[in-house]
């Protein structure tokens, strides 16, 4: 079977254990991104299984009607980059592992890594110390200090744990249920979303990115925050309003930002308005890419391409398609 892997960035998808399960098929790997869909047209102009890393790139019906011999996509987690009314109209099936259940650790330890870095000023600190500098700048410590978690999913629990284990206070903030679910583990809400937002010391987003939270985190509700305070989003970067996060930084309130993740991706030629800025740390959308994740992605998604050649797909997001699944 042709089987092609797009935006593999870093080169190893081939090192992975996980790559075995389809050593033995004709497999394409493309490490640089496009979404141009002359290129990607051309590309996969013969791919039989094409798999996605996350939502790097958008799979529309303008492309997919260019591509007569794709039979499936094999990825992980959700799908919002995939035009599936249109995969079903061609008979072409969508495999996605949802994971229910299991929180991403990694983009949990990604957030607490960037918690910590800018809190203590770290990438300041070392950039200095390199320079010649020696102690040029002066942190915060989190004990005793407040952090605030706003949507009290899986990986917001994790990431509240570890507040927890930190010294600090912890409070939440979301939807009834989410209320629910935090006060049973301990962790009281804030008794406003005004408090909220102006007496946290750090506030992590762990949000679903949906209609209805687009844009959710409102400049009025930045405003309010300390100057001396942090906001970190390790979701999705649509949550904060269009503009926003960056005035309020240039203002002064909150005092520091920690993002990895940014309206269009990839960031290449460090044209974001946030790099430009001393009191934000950036990481390149890092959070769930590490070799253990990557691992149990690509054996998901290179089993659903070899249950789907046994005549037995799982995790079908589409069953409607296997009325006229291609041959």
């Amino acid at each position: 079977m042709n089987i092609t892997v797009l935006d593999d960035y870093q080169n190893m998808v081939r090192s992975l254990d996980a790559f075995k399960l389809v050593a033995g098929h004709n497999v394409t790997i493309w490490n640089d991104h496009t979404k141009d869909n002359d290129v990607l047209a051309e590309r996969l102009k013969d791919t039989e299984a094409l798999v996605l890393i996350r939502e790097r790139t958008p799979i529309r019906a303008l492309l997919i009607e260019r591509l007569p011999k794709l039979k499936i996509i094999s990825q992980r987690s959700v799908y919002p980059h995939i035009d599936v009314p249109a995969l079903s109209k061609h008979g072409i099936l969508l495999s996605s592992d949802m994971h229910p259940g299991r929180p991403s650790y990694a983009t949990a330890e990604l957030t607490w890594g960037l918690v910590l870095s800018a809190m203590r000023h770290i990438p300041q600190e070392v950039a200095a110390l390199k320079a010649g500098r020696w102690q040029s700048t002066m942190g915060q410590g989190l004990r005793g200090k407040t952090l605030g978690i706003y949507g009290y999913g899986r990986i917001g629990a994790v990431v509240a744990g570890y507040g927890r284990a930190f010294g600090m206070n912890v409070i939440v903030w979301g939807r009834e249920s989410t209320f629910a679910r935090a006060r049973a583990d301990g962790y009281p809400a804030a008794r406003s979303r005004e408090e909220f937002f102006a007496e946290c010391d750090v506030i992590s987003l762990h949000l679903r990115m949906i209609e209805a939270t687009r844009g959710i985190v409102k400049a009025a509700d930045l405003a309010r925050m300390k100057p001396t305070a942090l906001i970190v989003n390790t979701s999705r970067a649509p949550l904060i309003e269009t503009g926003a996060l960056e005035a309020a930084l240039k203002a002064g309130r909150p005092g520091m930002a920690a993002v990895d993740v940014y309206e269009e991706e990839p960031v290449l030629g460090a044209k974001h308005p946030l790099l430009a800025l001393h009191n934000a740390v950036c990481t390149p959308h890092i959070g769930y890419v590490e070799r253990g994740g990557y691992e149990g992605q690509f054996k998901s998604s290179f089993g659903q391409i070899m249950a789907y050649l046994e005549g037995k797909p799982i995790n079908v997001v589409n069953p409607e398609a296997l009325q006229n699944a291609r041959k």
